[in-house]
């Protein structure tokens, strides 16, 4: 535990959407996929690297409307097919050690609940800010899945 571990804050962000595990699995790891829903309104993600095993990074580009790109980067800790993804998530922005994000994809049905689960983060007000956009990409996840 690092000494920021205490005073860090978790959000944790549902959204149930109609696919299986599988797809959601492969629509969150496959760049070509992530490009296409990736980032809350108004952000486009321009370029997605994606090194899937355990110890492998990534990398995701985000566009702003105003032209700001932000890099967000990370490692793989975990990786179990089609159920759970774990990773560290760094903007260059944050002192201090990575964030952690963990995505889960439980079938409920013909849907799956998608769970993202973002630990570490610094405070109340940089938490707010994930929200929204965790909001908005699996709010786009779920119009990329439902187009076909």
């Amino acid at each position: 535990m690092t000494p920021n571990d205490a005073q860090s804050v978790t959000l944790v962000v549902r959204e149930t959407i109609r696919a299986t595990p599988e797809r959601l699995f492969a629509a969150w790891t496959r760049p070509e996929q992530l490009m296409q829903w990736w980032g809350p309104e108004g952000v486009t993600c321009t370029a997605a690297e994606v090194d899937l095993k355990v110890g492998g990074a990534y990398r995701i580009a985000n566009r702003f409307p105003d032209g700001t790109l932000l890099w967000i980067t990370g490692n793989f800790e975990v990786i179990e097919p089609p159920h759970r993804l774990v990773y560290t998530w760094s903007t260059g922005m944050e002192p201090g050690a990575s964030e952690r994000v963990t995505v889960r994809f439980a079938a409920h049905g013909d849907a799956t609940e998608v769970s993202v689960i973002h630990e570490r983060i610094r405070d109340a007000a940089l938490r707010d800010m994930h929200e929204k956009g965790w909001l908005g990409c699996l709010a786009g996840l779920r119009r990329y899945l439902a187009s076909g």
